[in-house]
């Protein structure tokens, strides 16, 4: 058991914090101000940089390396900030690995090399308004008549809603109850029916976009269904690469402000010395490295005992839900070192609490995760409907 990092890995590594220190903390901080998304032109410059797909298959446009890497990067980029973040995040352990694992190969040829390219962002849609973290609630229908698929219904807290360019959208095929019925489906933005709700107003993740998306009898080619029903283990099992990602996002919070406030205190001076200079500074710096560490090695575990595959429930419960909590920590201990400077939408220690926050509520709440934890350790699933 090596816990170094492999020279390729490094390199990769030392890459991505280069360009992100150098080129996005201006980005950054103009999406947080406007809202917005980032811009097409930045995501085709990450893509001729190698950061796009970086676990996708070579003959899909990806860069053929391992999950761990497109992990490295992730969180250097999140270091910066959650939307500077988003686009890498989306192609490498979003919706994007699903489709290369299950669609049809007209699918994956047509939409994973333009993803790589910068030409495409994939956006999933799960939640709904009646099935958040019961999510076999779903009502979204997928009816598949005459050699077409057409798709009812509606879904909340989609991040990427409205922007991204294509949709796999979680969907029942018939009438069975709970999960034995689920698949998913791909649907791109413009088609005929398919439209967007406002904008979300967030406490955090400016920068990311997030809608509602409504389905008005959308009919889609056969070739659209990444997962027939019945597959919705399949799809659960991808998306516990997705609370791989999601935890790195969060642990990149969290480390990105230990990084900076330990400047901070070398650099601010109170009673005529440094901060680090006090026993009780020294304390809390120790602490916060604790947890970062710590959160960082449950999501290495995760992606390196998945290898190239998908992650146990088990390993990515245990990594998300600690790496969600420590955030959340790490970042409010920065903000009260900083003192007025953390507090300061000038700088960006704030932001980064507030997005800590919401990647503990999306992709699966921090209790669920714990649920997930124990239903493996006893080797069974909770019936949550039951009293």
């Amino acid at each position: 058991m090596d816990f170094r990092l492999t020279e390729i890995q490094r390199d990769l590594q030392e890459a991505a914090r280069k360009f992100a220190r150098s080129e996005l903390v201006d980005l950054a901080r103009e999406l947080e101000e406007k809202a917005e998304p980032v811009p097409h032109e930045w995501v085709r410059r990450y893509a001729e940089l190698g950061f796009l797909g970086i676990n996708v298959a070579e003959e899909y446009g990806g860069m053929g390396l391992g999950n761990l890497e497109a992990l490295l990067v992730v969180e250097e980029f999140a270091k910066i900030s959650s939307a500077v973040a988003f686009p890498v995040f989306e192609s490498c352990v979003g919706p994007v690995r699903a489709i290369e694992h299950f669609a049809p190969e007209s699918l994956k040829a047509r939409v994973i090399p333009a993803v790589c390219r910068g030409e495409k962002v994939v956006a999933i849609g799960m939640s709904e308004p009646d099935a958040g973290s019961a999510l076999t609630d779903l009502k979204t229908r997928a009816r598949i008549e005459s050699g077409r698929v057409v798709l009812n219904g509606s879904k909340r807290w989609c991040s990427g809603g409205g922007h991204a360019e294509g949709y796999l959208v979680y969907a029942r095929f018939d009438d069975r109850p709970g999960a034995g019925s689920i698949g998913a489906v791909y649907v791109e933005k413009g088609m005929p029916g398919f439209s967007f709700g406002p904008q979300e107003r967030l406490m955090g993740f400016r920068g990311v976009p997030s809608s509602d998306l409504f389905f008005d009898n959308v009919e889609l080619p056969l070739e659209h269904v990444v997962v027939p029903g019945g597959g919705f283990k399949r799809l659960m099992e991808a998306f516990d690469l997705e609370r791989c990602g999601n935890a790195t996002m969060s642990l990149g919070q969290a480390s990105g402000a230990l990084e900076d406030v330990l400047d901070y205190v070398q650099e601010r001076h109170q009673f005529g010395r440094p901060l680090v200079d006090f026993q009780a500074v020294q304390i809390k710096l120790a602490e916060m490295r604790l947890r970062v560490d710590a959160a960082r090695l449950l999501i290495h575990r995760a992606a390196q005992n998945a290898q190239d595959g998908m992650p146990s429930i088990l390993d990515s419960s245990l990594a998300k839900c600690f790496a969600n909590e420590i955030s959340r920590e790490v970042t409010g201990n920065a903000v009260q070192l900083m003192g007025g400077y953390g507090y300061s939408k000038e700088y960006p220690m704030e932001r980064r609490l507030r997005d800590s926050w919401g990647w503990g509520i999306a992709g699966g709440a921090v209790d669920i995760q714990k649920v997930n934890i124990t239903a493996a350790m006893v080797g069974r699933r909770f019936n949550q409907r039951r009293a």
